[in-house]
């Protein structure tokens, strides 16, 4: 251990957060997270008799280490999973599996939602927290929540008597209706946002509130619910958003010098279009704040008109979301980061001069992974990447294409094909490497995204598609008739009297008479 690490080591702070091991050249070696820094991190450098192989190679390559503080463990543990995720460091190989993250998932749309757990989250219209890599840790910090904010883990049964769960107070009590159970779900969701503060704010005005009323029972359980929040803070708390210090992040640091931002980019937005041959043309939209994936705030978009062509796509999704309408609903980005080459930067472009918004627009062409810059319209300031031109180096190369600036962050290494991950595998590290692995975070989830919505309305189309054809029968129909008998096929075998139970006799002999 150097003398530069030891002096570093002394000064860390006894909170959980995330800790960054780098090597000599600054590359990220692994990421990690602590309930006290102070103690975990100063571990790696104690006595190695009880490490095995990997973890003595690991501290044998470590020059120095950086950490981020978070408000609770839950905080340090999504914070972790989004930098392995985003930095790829040689040795997280047991994080690197997608199999083991896990998803919180909760379906507000329904008239009795629950809550409940899932690795393979569906574009289902629930809402989605996640992911995370230590399922034991997620599960206690909700049965801890469970007693503050009550919540069903299983769809109840309509006229049943209340189970254990309601009588302890762990599900709604008998009586409360779906808007309230609803109400104290959005609580639950807002205090998983980061709301905590504002949440036990609310509580304590209450219980005032019910004091001065003379409803004593009432201010009771209010103060009891206020306890149980306060004693939760010191225990473990649930949160999918990072609490991470923006200066503190390499490759915002380092994006906001090379294009000349006037601040660091806290909200990146991705968009990628996805069909098959001009059908089923979606789009999608992810955010990452802060360096880190968003989800509560990704969009999707199915274009008005399909056909194939990208170009047009990428115009009508821009267009659509630099609307005055989108923009005071979802806020304006800093950056957005286009997958595509040049005719669809120059479509995103147009796309927000015609809504006469200026924000940095930029483009990641597939294949070798160049970032492209419009030189006039991309509102970016490319003094530094001219400088850079006339003043070439191995760690970076820009060239003028016509009206374009394409920009190499990784000179030398190569991708095998469109949408590969080689770079993130590649030996060679230089400053901008942490640049790359954030666009690269960037460009494969908006890619996901985009297919997963695009394979959901392929599969839509597939077994609904007799359906569709048959007049007078519509969308909620269609959604019965599947409900009921379970697939396309399932709606053909019935009889006459079996369809009418469900659509009525007019509707069931329409259909009997086209299928």
């Amino acid at each position: 251990m150097n003398a530069k690490l030891e002096a570093k080591l002394k000064t860390l702070p006894r909170s959980p957060g995330v800790y960054f091991h780098k090597s000599k050249t600054g590359e990220i070696i692994y990421v990690g997270k602590a309930a006290v820094l102070k103690n975990r991190v100063r571990q790696y450098f104690q006595s190695q008799r009880d490490m095995d192989v990997k973890t003595r190679a690991l501290v044998a390559e470590i020059d120095d280490t950086d950490w981020t503080e978070t408000e609770s463990e839950i905080d340090a543990l999504f914070l972790e999973s989004e930098m392995v995720k985003r930095y790829m460091p040689r040795f997280n190989i047991l994080l690197r599996d997608d199999k083991s993250q896990m998803f919180v998932r909760i379906d507000m749309k329904s008239e009795w939602p629950y809550v409940s757990f899932t690795r393979n989250p569906a574009d289902d219209g629930a809402d989605y927290f996640g992911p995370y890599y230590n399922g034991f840790a997620i599960k206690k910090a909700l049965r801890y929540l469970r007693k503050i904010f009550p919540y069903y883990t299983k769809p109840p049964k309509p006229g049943a008597r209340a189970e254990l769960d309601a009588h302890i107070g762990l599900s709604p009590k008998p009586g409360t209706s779906s808007a309230d159970y609803k109400a104290n779900l959005r609580q639950l969701i807002r205090y998983s946002d980061g709301g905590r503060k504002g949440i036990a704010r609310d509580i304590e005005r209450e219980m005032q509130l019910a004091a001065k009323l003379h409803d004593f029972e009432n201010a009771a359980i209010l103060r009891n619910r206020l306890n149980d929040l306060r004693e939760l803070q010191r225990r473990i708390m649930f949160g999918d958003k990072e609490f991470m210090d923006i200066s503190k992040d390499r490759a915002l640091s380092d994006l906001t010098d090379l294009l000349k931002l006037a601040k660091p980019p806290a909200r990146i937005e991705g968009y990628d279009i996805s069909h098959m041959s001009g059908t089923n043309v979606v789009a999608s939209m992810v955010v990452f704040t802060n360096g880190a994936s968003d989800r509560a705030n990704y969009r999707k978009f199915k274009t008005w008109i399909e056909h194939n062509n990208d170009t047009y796509n990428m115009h009508e999704t821009l267009f659509r979301r630099l609307s005055e309408k989108n923009l005071t609903a979802w806020g304006k980005p800093d950056l957005i980061l286009i997958d595509g080459g040049k005719p669809q930067l120059d479509a995103a472009i147009q796309a927000a001069e015609e809504q006469q918004v200026k924000i940095p627009i930029i483009s990641i062409a597939k294949r070798e992974e160049e970032i492209l810059i419009h030189r006039s319209r991309s509102n970016i300031d490319i003094a530094r990447l001219e400088q850079i031109r006339q003043q070439p180096s191995n760690e970076i190369t820009v060239k003028l294409d016509g009206d374009f600036c394409v920009v190499n962050l990784h000179p030398g290494q190569l991708n095998a094909s469109s949408h590969s991950k080689n770079l993130r595998g590649a030996p060679q590290y230089n400053r901008y490497s942490d640049i790359v692995k954030l666009f690269q975070r960037v460009r494969d989830e908006s890619h996901r995204f985009a297919i997963s919505y695009h394979s959901v309305l392929a599969k839509q189309k597939q077994t609904a598609s007799s359906l569709e054809d048959i007049p007078g029968v519509g969308p909620a129909t269609r959604r019965k008739l599947i409900r009921a008998f379970g697939s396309l096929r399932g709606v053909k075998t019935a009889d006459e009297v079996q369809l009418a139970s469900i659509v009525g006799q007019k509707t069931a002999a329409i259909i009997r008479q086209y299928l």
